[in-house]
């Protein structure tokens, strides 16, 4: 079985296929048309469509999204992209592709693939976030995804950031309607907000980082404030989960030393005497969502 994963981001889109022997063979991207729903869905067609002609095969798709389909309506919530939400998508692919397409949240795709043979390869129970534009996170026990009954299990990045300090009070408004969400203090564009906030100059997160290899005090101050943020809401992933490996991926995840510092700091916050959940960047990367997505069709 020849099997396809979309990865629909909202920058980019990407496929990847895996021969039957779990072997990538093929990896295409494009931008993401913004905002055009429509426009997506011709997009990924398109993407599909060329892939399989340049290998002379038929493949199953999957499809890594933000957001969930709610077992309500059967349509995407909760999706960052928000020209997702309220749609059809699984049908409408299925429909422009004329095959059936399995779809799930792009941070579960994340914790499939880094399961099957990533950073976490073998463990039974791993938690794994996406630090980017948003801030997903995904559940694997014993080899399979765990969905939850309303479609949302791992959604962590909109509970409150815990263990708030008064200056992180109510916190940034978030899209989802409420305020003080953890993806807006540890996301991109939550760590760009706080280094505006407290020193009055905008700088996207990239451009902190290089601040603060130049040696710019304030620049690594925002950083130590990300990691310690980030740290709260790991351990409380932790008290609730308490899962063998916790893997990172998305642009943040490469930000230097990352890993040790949360590590570092999280068993203030951890309900133990020692914290022996591992802590780990993605294996494959900006890859692992594609690579989760094909396998879909094996999970």
């Amino acid at each position: 079985m020849w099997r396809l994963g979309v990865d629909l981001g909202g920058t980019k889109i990407e496929v990847a296929v895996l021969d039957p022997d779990g072997h990538e063979c093929l990896r295409r991207r494009v931008p993401t048309p913004q905002g055009d729903y429509a426009g997506t869905v011709e997009v990924v067609g398109e993407l599909v469509e060329s892939a399989e002609q340049a290998l002379g095969v038929r493949c199953t798709v999957g499809v890594g999204t933000p957001g969930a389909i709610s077992p309500a309506s059967g349509l995407i919530k909760n999706a960052n992209s928000t020209c997702l939400n309220g749609r059809a998508l699984g049908e409408d692919l299925a429909c422009r592709l004329g095959r059936e397409v399995r779809l799930a949240n792009d941070a579960n795709c994340l914790a499939l693939s880094e399961t099957a043979d990533g950073a976490a390869a073998g463990a039974a129970s791993v938690f794994a976030v996406i630090l980017g534009t948003g801030a997903g996170g995904g559940i694997v026990v014993g080899g399979r995804l765990l969905t939850g009954a309303n479609a949302i299990a791992g959604e962590w990045g909109h509970n409150p950031l815990p263990w708030p300090r008064d200056e992180e009070r109510p916190g940034p408004a978030c899209y989802c309607g409420r305020r003080g969400c953890l993806e807006t203090f540890v996301s991109g564009p939550g760590l760009a907000r706080d280094h505006a906030a407290v020193t009055g100059v905008g700088l996207d997160a990239p451009a902190v980082v290089q601040q603060a290899a130049a040696g710019d005090r304030t620049a690594q101050a925002t950083l130590d404030r990300h990691a310690d943020r980030l740290a709260r809401g790991l351990a409380m992933v932790i008290n609730v989960l308490d899962p063998e490996v916790i893997v990172l991926a998305g642009g943040l995840s490469n930000l230097p030393g990352l890993c040790a510092a949360v590590s570092g700091r999280w068993g203030r916050y951890v309900f133990s005497d020692r914290v022996d959940t591992r802590l780990t960047t993605a294996r494959h990367g900006d890859s692992s969502g594609v690579r989760g997505a094909a396998r879909l069709w094996t999970d």
